[in-house]
């Protein structure tokens, strides 16, 4: 066997079978072991899995491995997040259904996902685009419209008048829909929420709980929260229309309340549109604002303009202080009241504002060191930092903290009656209504007697129509001449279904809820899903932080309320991986080049790349994440037949620490698979050693048997905690060490069979086991030939000899006139004087001391000896 080489091809599809035949990983529900739930974010099924899916699946099959050779009860399933716009354009394109795409795809990268030989309990597999998923999903929407929890209202949205659907901030590019290119409107919908808005403050507080995240994503998601506490007052208003004697306004900053020198509101204010009514101008401008993203970045790098109303607003302070009433294309309805102070001086927006339209800066305060107007750049400083107030509400000229100041301005205000204190979160209600067929129905119905009313539900799923049409632009439900034609459930007469479908962050947002009893014929059984939940440990990547981790505590959070669980956060343990990156390649004309498609060559600390089929020179550039745009993509598949999946795994999980960036080498993979080979060679070595001392009487433990049992049962310890602690770098790192002493340990048995084959036989099964959960093909054909009976899949974690653990030697250091010379081993507690005796004997140190004697010897026991000559 030492001979053979490992055939990954061989020998990878053989135990993947093997674990299907055996069912090695479905876990039961009624298992009574600790149960484990290790989860990655699911997949959407685009048709091709990538090499950040072959990372963020490694992790998490270490992670679910490795606690199931603990003993555990583990749950480790997946799914797939089928629904969405992507379909829907994919069988516009080829004139297909977005089922048939979907599924097509589904089937092509499960096949890629059992290649990987991941640990999953593929019988719990659910697809969101599937009526026995989303049929519970509208039932939930039903017990959430019952509680409370769910509202219909007119909001303002992006709308695409070619395309005659609402669109993402994401999807307006320079005022222009992504896929028709139209001028993006701002139009006021009817649409469906959830009353995310009204748990602001209980997922805020929450986060403080959740001390397994990484601190990076509570930190953006108590921004995206965005609670603030500040000031609530109304501008007096002069000139206006009737029926607007006042404009209220929050602000976060009421010590600027002596700098503003003008005030604005949105253009979809109701006193914006009441001017609108009466002026064309008016209603131009409006509709011009209209025309423009409402993320915070078109905000911010948008031209900012206005309109000046001729109206005048008053200070609540000082009624005799007149500011000009603007609209503005900054300012938004959807955040505070849709109104503003504009204190140029200390907001960026509002100085650029101010320069365009030649309007008064006055500067509230300035930096202790400095007394320089503002020129083009705000002076903003954070609110513990100590200014100087030269306009303010209290002492002219004093030296305090922005926030203090904020503290007195408030205290009095609120003392002569001019505003109140006013706490306000950013966070808005989640719209969760999408034009679009490719999508959970909405289960409601509207009845020009009775009113909107949901779906009864002996009448779930309301299930998509197949034969939908894509020939006209907007929903194709809407278009249906059939499908939303109903009769009303409470009176009988005629009336229509919401041809509105659910955002598919709502699919994903209770899915992890769902595998704990996915055949259910209701969303949860409460009993099995309270035992499982919430998910130990979720991975995924952080651009995931904000929106769909905080959908979900929220959809927990309705969960609980409408009694389908009794828990609060879906998620124990988080971890955010990094990004799979790549070189990137250039031909000469410009155009992107694929890795597959280059030779690199290297002379000496040189590079250089030329084209695979032309021989044209190819420049290489930048690290960047791969993607199909700059073609820096690697094929799983061709890793997989190359190398072999164990080795794909083996450097995903070796590279980096998994927190961080992992750059895909070539020379990276190659090492990995010659560390795989050099596994097999030593496990045959083995075999053969043993074979050949068979019959030897056995004596107990020599130094160097004893030595190598230390460096295993450290390494068992050592990398179970780097596991637990997803530091998989260093457990592998770790496994190198054991593998080299093992390797050495190898080559010292032919001198000493008896007293050490014990240890060597003992460090390499251990060794198999630890790699079990990185290369578990690999590490299942070498249980298997080391005469191991089951599978090493189901062999539990080695056990650690505490004694093994103790150093009971300690390695000094020695100096000389402070200058280091040598260094010395004894036994952990030796006495001063043995140690002295024995630095005295080291031929360098009698070397160096020719004969002298030391001036003094120190001694710190256990740490260094310092001899001074």
């Amino acid at each position: 066997m030492s001979g053979e080489r490992y055939n990954p091809r061989e020998m990878e599809p053989k135990w993947q079978k093997v674990w299907d035949d055996n069912q090695s990983f479905v876990s039961s529900n009624d298992d009574p072991r600790e149960p484990y739930y290790v989860l990655e974010m699911f997949p959407y099924p685009s048709g091709r899995i990538h090499m950040g899916h072959v990372r963020n699946y490694s992790m998490g099959d270490v992670v679910a491995r490795y606690h199931r050779a603990k003993g555990k009860n583990v749950l480790h399933p997946m799914g797939w997040d089928a629904f969405g716009l992507p379909a829907e354009n994919a069988a516009i394109e080829r004139h297909t259904h977005p089922g048939t795409w979907t599924r097509q795809n589904i089937a092509a990268m499960k096949a890629q996902l059992k290649s990987m030989g991941l640990a999953i309990d593929w019988t719990r597999e659910i697809a969101t685009c599937e009526p026995e998923y989303y049929q519970h999903q509208q039932s939930m929407f039903i017990d959430m419209m019952a509680s409370g929890l769910v509202t219909r209202k007119q909001s303002k949205v992006n709308w695409d008048p070619v395309d005659m659907t609402v669109l993402a901030n994401e999807q307006v590019i320079d005022g222009k829909g992504w896929r028709s290119g139209a001028p993006v409107e701002q139009r006021e919908l009817t649409q469906w929420f959830f009353k995310i808005s009204e748990m602001a403050e209980e997922l805020l507080s929450g986060l403080d709980g959740l001390t397994e995240w990484p601190e990076k994503v509570r930190v953006m998601q108590r921004n995206w929260i965005g609670k603030s506490q500040g000031l609530a007052f109304d501008f007096g208003l002069k000139g206006a229309p009737q029926g607007f004697d006042t404009l209220p306004v929050y602000t976060t900053r009421p010590d600027t309340m002596r700098g503003p020198t003008f005030a604005a509101i949105a253009a979809d204010h109701p006193l914006a549109k009441a001017l609108a009514e009466g002026n064309p101008e008016v209603a131009a401008f409006n509709k011009l604002c209209q025309q423009a993203g409402t993320s915070a970045e078109a905000l911010e790098t948008a031209e900012k303009l206005g309109f000046d109303t001729g109206i005048k607003a008053t200070h609540p302070a000082d009624p005799s202080w007149e500011l000009p009433l603007y609209i503005a294309n900054f300012v938004l309805m959807d955040y505070g009241t849709g109104a503003i102070i504009g204190c140029p001086a200390h907001d960026q927006r509002d100085l650029d504002f101010a320069r365009k339209y030649d309007l008064p800066v006055i500067d509230v305060f300035k930096p202790l060191d400095s007394n320089e107007p503002v020129g083009d750049e705000a002076f903003s400083p954070p609110k513990t930092q100590a200014v100087r107030y030269v306009q303010w509400f209290g002492e002219t000229g004093a030296e305090l903290s922005v926030q203090e100041a904020m503290d007195q301005t408030l205290a009095l205000f609120q003392a002569n009656g001019w505003g109140k204190a006013q706490t306000q979160y950013r966070l808005r209600d989640w719209g969760v209504s999408r034009q679009r067929y490719w999508g959970c129905p909405i289960p409601v119905i509207h009845c020009e007697v009775c009113g909107t009313l949901p779906v009864p539900k002996k009448d779930l799923p309301v299930v998509l129509p197949e034969d939908v049409t894509f020939d006209k632009p907007g929903n194709a439900l809407d278009h249906h001449p059939k499908w939303k034609h109903v009769d009303c459930p409470q009176c009988g007469g005629a009336a229509r279904r919401e041809t509105d479908t659910m955002d598919t962050f709502v699919d994903s947002s209770w899915y992890y809820t769902r595998f704990t009893a996915p055949h259910a014929d209701t969303p949860t059984i409460p009993a099995i899903a309270n035992r499982w939940l919430p998910v130990d440990q979720y991975i995924g990547g952080v651009e995931h932080a904000i929106l769909h981790l905080l959908y979900s505590r929220y959809f927990t959070r309705a969960m609980k309320a409408t009694g389908h669980v009794a828990h609060d956060e879906p998620f124990k343990g988080l971890f955010t991986q990094g990004m799979v990156t790549h070189e990137t390649y250039k031909a000469p004309a410009g155009e992107w080049v694929a890795p597959a498609d280059i030779v690199i060559e290297t002379f000496g600390e040189g590079r250089r790349a030329t084209h695979l089929r032309s021989g044209e020179t190819i420049s290489i550039g930048s690290i960047e994440k791969m993607s199909k745009s700059k073609k820096n993509v690697v094929d799983p598949d061709e890793i997989v037949a190359t190398y072999g999946a164990d080795t794909a795994r083996w450097f995903m999980l070796s590279d980096s620490p998994p927190e961080r960036d992992v750059q895909w080498t070539e020379a990276g993979v190659e090492g990995a698979s010659r560390f795989q080979q050099r596994v097999w060679r030593l496990v045959g070595e083995t075999i053969d050693l043993v074979k050949q001392s068979l019959g030897t009487v056995t004596g107990s433990d020599d130094s160097e048997a004893l030595s190598l049992r230390k460096i295993v049962h450290r390494a068992v310890h050592n990398v179970g905690s780097d596991i637990e602690g997803l530091r998989f770098n260093r457990a592998v790192a770790q496994i190198y060490e054991l593998t080299n002493a093992l390797v050495r340990s190898a080559g010292l048995v032919a001198a000493a069979p008896a007293s050490r084959i014990a240890a060597l036989a003992e460090g390499v099964e251990r060794l198999i086991q630890l790699i079990a959960p990185m290369m578990p093909h690999l590490a299942e054909t070498c249980w298997e030939a080391l005469g191991n009976s089951g599978l090493v899949a189901d062999a539990l974690w080695p056990p650690v000899d505490p004694a093994l653990l103790l150093d009971d030697e300690v390695t000094m250091p020695i100096q000389i006139n402070g200058k280091r010379r040598g260094e010395i081993t004894v036994a952990k507690g030796m006495a001063a004087a043995e140690v002295e005796a024995l630095v005295l004997s080291m031929d360098e140190i009698v070397r160096i001391l020719d004969g002298k004697a030391p001036k003094k010897i120190v001694i710190v026991p256990d740490r260094i000896v310092n001899v001074v000559v």
